[in-house]
């Protein structure tokens, strides 16, 4: 554990019991919302694969056009 987690952790310990609950799932549902999210992202590496052939096909089957970054 690093020493900033420890150190949070420690000021947490003087939290009420009930905002220490609330801090402990705030916690644990940002991490399962990271592996989900992780998850998905591995999922998606054929369909994101596919999507970037397709681009690159029509790109040099010159049916695209360059994007301009200015305002209209």
């Amino acid at each position: 554990m690093t020493k900033a987690l420890e150190q949070v952790f420690r000021e947490a310990s003087k939290l009420s019991e009930a905002e220490q609950d609330a801090l402990a799932e705030a916690i644990r549902t940002e991490i399962a919302g990271e592996e989900d999210w992780e998850k998905s992202f591995q999922k998606s590496q054929d369909v994101l694969e596919n999507l970037a052939d397709e681009a690159l096909a029509e790109h040099r089957a010159r049916l695209t056009r360059p994007i301009s970054s200015k305002k209209r």
